[in-house]
């Protein structure tokens, strides 16, 4: 007798809508933006909470899968079959894949083949131990795991997949986690990427060999074709890709924009490489990342895919990835003795395995035991390609749902400690010494001796300006000893793939620009800077920074204290329009800027740029300014005036100082300050006398003392000279008159005066450096500012 037998319609992608009767996470598209929804909810909040410990966002991705999947919300078995119903998850998972296809084309662009190709035998020989060891291990708990939890796995792959999942180095997650640290630049820094960067291309090798033998019920000669095959593509795509990729880069010169039809055609070649991985058994993830690996990495054609494909994958389809497999970890499946016992040993032996095999060759390679144990459990970090690995043989049915969640709480563990663990054993800035640190300020007793400036700038829209400020900067070359700038790159980390691509870019602090071992002329600001060199007798220093915004001034300060810099230029966080008025770019900027006002361990400038010498770099020839210095009295006054007796010593620059005075007699409400009890102003009285003598020599400084009553005047007169170029003024200027402007800050970092000269009212184009002195042990300027 014959059995009716229906099949279920396929699910509908759109509903009619609730007012016909439909409920919306009945439908394929609802429903999938109901998830991507909850998850992104659900992992931001996550990355949120774990931020204070200094955790990369990874760790709250993979926790907020398995918060969402059985082993927490999922134990209610309505909200698991209403968000997650058994028939969406093929469309869940196919979108999670195609933006892991995409997110693994940006971490091929973040691998660089030509500096491994440089990479040391002692970073080769770290790599290797870091493989090997593990790997060993691996395969030794896969024994173990198929005599209890595993018995039906086939032997060949399981072994293979187990010493993979526990060998592998997260390179995205490990360069975060160094950028946190503030280690991107130490030797430790530098070493665990180079290592990891290895790492993760044998791992990406020895993955493709499991698979390839992951096939069930196949002849080996299945699994050797399938490798050969893979082995083939690569070849292939080695020798067709990099010359179209090249041709297209040169056909997209810095400066505009990239050809659509290039980004097109370079996406949908990613697609194609995709399908012919998948088409060869090896998954379409390994076609994604070799595209990734073949693109060059100079210019701003891979900078534009970056942009193009980021943002849209790494923020919203690549977290279905981590909820996707947070679907298949079931934590209840680990019960009893045994199971928890065996969860100990993989979290042991994957431990031992990366930090017991680094740490040895490390210290065979006499590397100092801190920085030997901190390279071991950075090395330990895991990640995104853990997952992939897992996953991957979950799918293939190599791991079952038990050892699934016992790796993945492995993977999660190992990288939850790894942030701590540097902590305790390496402390690098107990590492560095400080040398005798004696000119932290330009006003000194020796003016004649080295001054080292620490010039930080944001973008390209600063260089200029900052060029010019250092070319008036340098004094009498005759007399001086030199002039030393430190040029600082503020480059912002992000939770973005592209920020591990400024690691690439960020260069050893201090080198030359000269230096032969470093790429000249790959970016604009290296030469501008190198042409300023060459044309002046400044010795000029690349340096960059790369952190969070809300420890960026860390950065700046460290930076400053370890080159010994004497001040600290920073850009003002507002920059000028078309119009003359000034725009905020980013007020983080402003909350660095006071944060270094406050830690500083040097004096720290301010520069409000309106154009200073023009919008282009000038000659020294051609350089000719006029330089005001309003002079109230006080500490920060006396280090404006100090700042700008040395340009005046520019043969194209001319200072005007105005002192203010106040008549004591002219107010009867006016406050009086004793010299007892103010013994800034007798300090005020030496300065200027020695000022006035030297001033008496150079015709090109005109000295002036007016004699105010009120405040109005002050002002006045300061608008008097608003055709000049620059102001230099003090932060907190003392006396009379500056307790009157006190009323009239608008930003505390710009004090009364730079808030006066940057205010939309009044009239003038001319540049403004604020400028703060150093003063040991004390603690007004922080007071100030908070």
């Amino acid at each position: 007798m014959a059995t009716n037998m229906s099949c279920p319609a396929p699910a509908k992608a759109t509903s009619n809508g609730v007012f016909q009767g439909d409920n919306p996470i009945n439908f394929a598209l609802p429903l999938l933006i109901v998830q991507i929804c909850l998850v992104l909810v659900v992992s931001r909040t996550l990355a949120f909470l774990i931020k204070p410990l200094r955790q990369p966002r990874v760790i709250a991705e993979i926790a907020g899968g398995i918060l969402l999947g059985p082993s927490a919300l999922g134990r209610n078995k309505q909200y698991l079959h209403s968000i997650f119903p058994a028939e969406s998850l093929t469309v869940l998972d196919t979108v999670a894949n195609l933006g892991l296809l995409f997110f693994l084309f940006l971490v091929g662009l973040e691998l660089d083949l030509k500096a491994l190709r440089h990479t040391g035998k002692k970073v080769l020989s770290i790599a290797a131990a870091g493989i090997s060891l593990p790997f060993t291990l691996g395969i030794g708990t896969s024994f173990v795991l198929r005599a209890t939890i595993s018995k039906n796995a086939d032997e060949g792959p399981f072994l293979v997949f187990m010493g993979v999942a526990l060998s592998i180095t997260a390179f995205p997650v490990l360069a975060r986690i160094l950028a946190e640290l503030k280690l991107l630049t130490t030797d430790v820094g530098r070493m665990a990427m180079s290592a990891a960067a290895v790492n993760d291309v044998a791992a990406w090798i020895l993955l493709a060999l499991a698979i390839a033998l992951s096939g069930t019920g196949r002849s080996p000669i299945i699994a050797l074709w399938v490798f050969l095959c893979g082995f083939g593509f690569v070849l292939c795509c080695s020798f067709i890709a990099p010359p179209i990729f090249k041709w297209m880069a040169r056909r997209c010169p810095e400066g505009e924009p990239v050809d659509e039809m290039y980004v097109c055609a370079t996406l949908a070649a990613v697609l194609a490489a995709g399908f012919v991985t998948d088409a060869i058994g090896i998954h379409a993830l390994f076609g994604g990342f070799v595209m990734g690996i073949l693109i060059p990495k100079e210019g701003p054609f891979a900078s534009a895919l970056v942009d193009k494909v980021e943002d849209l994958v790494s923020g919203l389809f690549l977290p279905l990835y981590f909820v996707s497999s947070g679907l298949k970890t079931d934590v209840a499946t680990i019960r009893g003795l045994q199971s928890w016992g065996l969860l100990v040993l993989v979290i042991f032996t994957a431990c031992l395995g990366k930090i017991a095999g680094t740490i040895s060759v490390s210290l065979c390679c006499r590397m100092p035991v801190r920085e030997a144990f901190a390279l071991g459990f950075l090395m330990n970090s895991k990640g995104l390609v853990e997952l992939i690995v897992l996953n991957i043989g979950k799918e293939r049915k190599v791991l079952n749902d038990q050892t699934f969640a016992i790796m993945v709480l492995m993977a999660l563990f190992t990288t939850f400690i790894t942030t701590p663990l540097v902590m305790a054993v390496y402390k690098p800035a107990k590492t560095t010494s400080k040398g005798d640190y004696k000119h932290r300020t330009i006003d000194r007793k020796n003016p004649n001796a080295e001054l080292r400036m620490l010039v930080c700038f944001h973008s390209t829209n600063n260089i200029a300006t900052m060029i010019n400020l250092v070319e008036a900067s340098r004094g009498t070359t005759g007399k001086r000893e030199g002039l030393c700038v430190y040029a600082m790159h503020l480059m912002e980390l992000t939770e973005r793939s592209s920020a591990i691509l400024m690691v690439h870019k960020a260069r050893k602090n201090g080198l030359p620009f000269w230096n032969k071992a470093l790429p000249s002329g790959s970016s604009q600001v290296i030469v501008a800077f190198e042409a300023f060199e060459q044309l002046s007798r400044v010795s000029v220093r690349p340096m960059t920074a790369i952190s969070a915004m809300s420890n960026m001034h860390e950065d700046i300060c460290t930076s400053a204290e370890k080159k010994r810099a004497a001040i600290i230029i920073l850009p003002f966080h507002k920059h000028q329009r078309s119009d003359g008025t000034l725009e905020s770019s980013r007020r983080e900027f402003g909350t660095v800027n006071r944060k270094v006002l406050e830690h500083a361990p040097c004096s720290v400038g301010i520069l409000v740029d309106r154009g200073l010498g023009g919008t282009a770099q000038v000659s020294a020839s051609n350089f000719s300014s006029i330089i005001t210095v309003p002079f109230f009295g006080g500490c920060d006054d006396r280090e404006a005036l100090s700042y700008g007796a040395r340009m005046a010593e520019h043969p194209g620059i001319t200072l005007v100082a105005i002192r203010f005075l106040f008549h004591p007699g002219t107010q009867e409400n006016t406050i009086t300050l004793d010299p007892l009890t103010n013994p800034n102003s007798s300090l005020d009285e030496d300065f200027l006398t020695e000022f006035k003598n030297k001033a008496s020599h150079n015709s090109s400084v005109k000295f002036e003392e007016i004699v105010l009553r009120n405040a109005a005047e002050a002002i006045e007169i300061i608008r008097e000279h608003h055709r000049c170029s620059m102001f230099i003024v003090g932060r907190t200027p003392e006396g009379e008159v500056a307790i009157e402007l006190s009323p009239r800050i608008e930003f505390p970092e710009l004090g009364p005066v730079g808030s006066l000269l940057t205010s939309p009212g009044f009239p003038t184009a001319a540049s403004v450096l604020v400028v703060q002195q150093y003063q040991p042990g004390s603690f007004s300027n922080s007071q100030d500012i908070s």
